[in-house]
């Protein structure tokens, strides 16, 4: 029966930490604070609140039942087996068995455990090292993520692009909208490396080539990323686009600047300075929230910008398409040879990878 107490101890400390990790203890909280607005007599004289209410608690008793179900079998299982009763054993082993197996389906939930994994996804990708390949490499990634998220319905929605001067793009940001977008996609931040035969090369020689891919929950609500007006510089200039075509001749780009990080954000693809003024702000609050999750600082103006390069030595994965063909994960080491499928959007099982290799880590040194 020791043995058998040791394996229940065990995943009872397991399910504690994934608990932990959930938060079940805040949404549970959350969850009691909900239920005493519910009771108030005025509850339903605000329709459209009263519906988000009743729909987040409903999302809440989704995540709280089963885990807070589990760990209770799990006690008093335990409580079965210290009265040492062997008789008892072979029910007990078969009830042990099957909160490990439950245990091992709730587990998936830690995933998207982040806080901000239940958001949609703002994704830029900038060209690096790499010249006029670099850029082309840059609009073969945003034609990758753009069909990754068409294959699964997911809706993405342009919000800038610079192009080329000989073919790719500069830069890109777009938005993708669905479930978990942003815990689906935070693992394919960083650089991505290209080996290849260049088709710009006259000699056609084998080139390398970097872009940076930039993955920030869309963070559209003030109260969530609170931003003061003090620590911000806002601009406004005249947008310009290449050969004067659908050019907007008003005054309404805008440049925000966040003094204590310097990032800056610029935004001309909107008729109005309003609407710029917003997409920019948003755009500033999600590249915030990346940069608190990168640095653990809870104060907005203890935060650093981002100094990482698209270059040599930070990539975090490689597609090899000469001499032979290859994808791989320097983080998960998961590769590939079918280089095709990932290029037309097959990326699943590299974000599927990384979210198992994060569960596991995050696991151990819980």
């Amino acid at each position: 029966m020791q043995d058998l107490l040791k394996l229940a101890g065990q995943l009872n400390k397991k399910i504690t930490d994934a608990m932990t990790r959930l938060q079940i203890a805040k949404k549970l909280n959350e969850l009691d604070t909900n239920n005493k607005e519910i009771n108030e007599p005025a509850f339903w004289s605000n329709v459209d609140h009263a519906t988000n209410v009743m729909k987040r608690q409903s999302q809440l008793e989704e995540a709280i039942n089963p885990w807070i179900a589990l760990q209770n079998n799990v006690i008093d299982a335990i409580e079965l087996i210290k009265l040492d009763d062997n008789s008892l054993f072979d029910d007990l082993s078969k009830q042990i068995a099957v909160y490990e197996m439950t245990y091992a389906k709730l587990r998936g939930q830690l995933r998207f455990a982040g806080v901000y994994d239940n958001y949609d996804a703002i994704v830029s990708i900038y060209a690096g090292a790499g010249g006029t390949d670099a850029q082309d490499w840059a609009q073969m990634l945003m034609r990758m993520y753009i069909r990754w998220a068409e294959d699964h319905e997911f809706r993405a929605s342009m919000i800038e692009e610079s192009i080329g001067e000989e073919a790719g793009i500069k830069s890109a940001t777009f938005e993708v909208s669905g479930d978990h977008i942003y815990g689906r996609l935070k693992g394919e931040h960083g650089v991505h490396r290209l080996v290849r035969l260049s088709p710009y090369n006259a000699d056609n020689l084998r080139q390398t080539s970097f872009a940076k891919i930039e993955i920030l929950p869309k963070i559209d609500k003030p109260d969530v990323i609170y931003i003061d007006e003090k620590d911000i510089k806002i601009d406004v200039f005249r947008s310009g686009g290449r050969g004067g075509q659908s050019v907007n001749t008003t005054d309404s780009a805008v440049r925000v600047t966040h003094l204590a990080t310097g990032i800056v954000i610029v935004i001309q693809n909107e008729r109005s300075q309003l609407q710029n003024k917003d997409t920019a702000m948003t755009l500033l609050r999600s590249k915030l929230a990346q940069l608190q999750i990168e640095q653990h600082k809870v104060n907005l103006r203890e935060l650093k910008g981002p100094i990482k390069s698209a270059e040599w030595g930070n990539q975090i994965r490689n597609y090899v398409l000469h001499p032979y063909k290859q994808v791989k994960d320097l983080r998960t080491k998961y590769e590939t040879s079918d280089t095709d499928a990932v290029l037309n959007g097959n990326i699943d099982q590299f974000i599927d990878r990384y979210l198992d290799h994060t569960i596991g880590n995050e696991t151990v040194t819980s």
